[in-house]
């Protein structure tokens, strides 16, 4: 296409909150860590090999008897707390600004479980109470 020769209304995606389609037999809970799978589909955070993390959960979805796409969920991106994990993968104040990984659809840990996990966002910070994870998933993608 030739370049513009006059003002484009160019579309925006106002506001944070996105919705994506939901892989086969997935059952994702409100608030869970919510991840994209290697065919672009919604799934809940697990330890598991081939997903990015993309935002928290802002409802409930049950497509466990479902097809790929049956249903969709509505997430945002953000920054949420998660539960920590524990022994050598507990995150410290030291990973602040490092990827952290999935362990399930509540909790993340600093190791990726000897390349069993995969990244579910950038820890933002830590306190008693857990994991403050910025999920964004192309920043998620492109952090090691």
């Amino acid at each position: 296409m030739p370049p513009l020769t006059s003002d484009r209304n160019t579309p925006a995606m106002a506001g944070d909150l996105r919705s994506g389609p939901i892989a086969a037999g997935e059952t994702i809970h409100g608030g869970a860590l919510v991840m994209r799978d290697a065919t672009g589909h919604l799934v809940a955070g697990a330890t598991a090999l081939n997903l990015t993390g993309v935002g928290r959960a802002e409802e409930a979805a049950d497509n466990a008897a479902g097809a790929d796409d049956d249903k969709s969920l509505s997430y945002r991106p953000g920054i949420f707390r998660f539960r920590n994990s524990a022994a050598a993968g507990l995150v410290t104040i030291a990973e602040t600004g490092t990827v952290c990984f999935a362990v399930d659809d509540q909790t993340v840990a600093k190791t990726d479980g000897t390349g069993t996990r995969s990244k579910a966002g950038v820890v933002e910070e830590v306190d008693a109470l857990g994991v403050w994870v910025r999920l964004d998933e192309a920043l998620t993608r492109t952090t090691s």
